[in-house]
């Protein structure tokens, strides 16, 4: 555990690339135990008797694999485009500055847990734990974006057209990764339904249904 708490640590002051030259796999590793850890916090609302159970289980998988496949499904075309554009030499560092992002994003997650656990118990309104786990994916995600920057400042120093990728990587991120999350839902699961790992019907257009979301909230 001390090993993970410290480079934990290295994450988030940005001495992983000093520190440890070549770790990706670690990086990785550390994403998916954080990421698991906040999704099981994720699913404890509206308690954990009965089947909610199976919602913490399926909370805690869903999490991380967001996380993955998200960035599995962005890395081809981004990996084409730094090809086409001469800096296809660089990927390996990308790749690894990308790791250290999601890394970052997770190590924030699982620390605002324990915020997490308060709304919970203040509040047993179900869209309301949805619109709050998204300001703390959003407060998370800008974690993520303090380490990516520290990352690539190497490579934006080597060569200015990383700069322009970089934005690139965040918009497709964030649009892949919205979709995602609708696809995957629920994360939270409604106490007041049966327990259902995804939704019937999971596919439709997340900025929507956000929007729409929202939208209920303010006009009450």
């Amino acid at each position: 555990m001390r090993a993970w708490l410290l480079r934990a640590e290295e994450v988030l002051r940005g001495e992983l690339w000093t520190t440890r030259p070549g770790a990706l796999a670690p990086l990785v590793a550390l994403a998916v135990f954080c990421a698991t850890a906040y999704g099981a916090m994720m699913g404890t609302f509206g308690g954990l008797t009965g089947e909610r159970a199976f919602q913490v289980l399926g909370s805690a998988l869903k999490v991380p694999l967001l996380l993955v496949v998200t960035a599995l499904l962005s890395l081809p075309s981004f990996f084409v485009v730094n090809t086409l554009v001469g800096l296809r030499d660089d990927f390996r560092e990308v790749l690894r500055a990308l790791a250290a992002s999601q890394a970052g994003l997770a190590i924030v997650l699982l620390s605002l847990a324990p915020v997490t656990l308060l709304w919970y118990a203040s509040s047993g309104d179900y869209r309301q734990a949805i619109l709050f786990n998204g300001l703390i994916f959003a407060t998370a995600s800008g974690g993520a974006q303090v380490v990516l920057q520290r990352a690539y400042a190497r490579l934006i120093a080597r060569d200015r057209k990383h700069r322009g990728l970089l934005r690139l990587w965040l918009g497709l991120y964030v649009f892949v990764g919205t979709e995602m999350a609708w696809v995957l839902r629920p994360f939270i699961g409604n106490p007041d339904q049966p327990v259902e790992l995804f939704r019937a019907d999971s596919l439709g257009n997340a900025y929507v249904e956000v929007g729409r979301m929202i939208w209920e909230q303010v006009a009450r």
